[in-house]
């Protein structure tokens, strides 16, 4: 779990852009003042659950009262008409948080099952599917963990965790050599170093210059992948990434290479359908 002090912001803000500016007006209108009720959230189709934590938090921000049970936690498998979490209080209460946490939980939930997804066909191989910084303005803290709840590892977080050198930086700067040299006399022990190549001949070139940690192989098809694994001989960590389509992961995971990174899992994963029965 994250710890509540990174979640509740993003949380409040959802509740106050679907509050604002006066309440839930259909609520007040229809729902006896005293009214207390039993809700479920239930899943309405198999899929990794992701988002339980926020949308606890939302029902506990609407009302602190309200008695919150989590069924089928954040990382675990759920079935077609599984109980998911139940709620219980307040009807208006339950009603004015629904929605908000609703879209927390289906949004997450689709993005822990696509990952999921990606995760099994690379089972018998070294490969770690990641994420990547494709992510909702504002979300990215819980998509990325919606990642790992389904089973796969996070890349860098921001611009300020790793030096990620891509073509545009190696055209700007001009060349491979300069960006490699520049990039390990500003870096700090801590720091870890990737360079994005094209080519084979890209990376050998980077190989003969060094200070790479981590050569990522960008849209290269699968013999391309193949003789780069060959090439580099163990010597540092190689990503996969471009054109990472669900279909094609498994051929690329057997091609030997360390990760499969794919902004597909967050900026093109589904909703998985939940929803909130009285």
């Amino acid at each position: 779990m994250l710890p509540d002090l990174l979640l509740e912001p993003i949380v409040r803000a959802a509740l106050v852009e679907d509050l604002s500016p006066m309440g839930d007006a259909t609520t007040k209108a229809v729902i006896p003042a005293g009214k207390t009720y039993s809700a479920r959230l239930n899943a309405r189709e198999d899929g990794v659950v992701s988002g339980m934590q926020v949308a606890a938090m939302a029902f506990r921000l609407v009302d602190p009262g309200l008695r919150i049970a989590v069924l089928v936690g954040d990382g675990k498998p759920c079935k077609k008409g599984e109980t998911l979490m139940t709620i219980d209080g307040s009807a208006a209460s339950i009603l004015m948080g629904e929605r908000v946490a609703l879209n927390f939980a289906g949004r997450l939930s689709g993005i822990a099952t696509k990952t999921a997804g990606f995760v099994e066909k690379t089972r018998g191989t070294k490969a770690r599917i990641t994420c990547t910084r494709k992510t909702t303005p504002g979300l990215r803290v819980l998509e990325k963990a919606a990642v790992t709840h389904g089973g796969g590892f996070n890349h860098r977080y921001g611009l300020s965790d790793a030096i990620l050198i891509k073509d545009n930086h190696v055209a700007a700067a001009g060349g491979i050599r300069q960006v490699l040299e520049a990039a390990k006399a500003a870096r700090s022990h801590m720091m870890r170093i990737e360079l994005e190549v094209d080519t084979l001949r890209q990376m050998e070139e980077a190989l003969k210059i060094g200070g790479a940690d981590v050569i990522l192989l960008d849209n290269m098809d699968t013999s391309e992948l193949r003789a780069a694994v060959a090439l580099n001989a163990g010597r540092v960590v190689l990503e996969a990434s471009g054109n990472m389509t669900l279909e094609r992961i498994a051929e690329v995971a057997a091609t030997g290479v360390d990760y499969i990174s794919s902004g597909a899992l967050t900026h093109s994963a589904r909703t998985l359908d939940l929803g909130l029965d009285f």
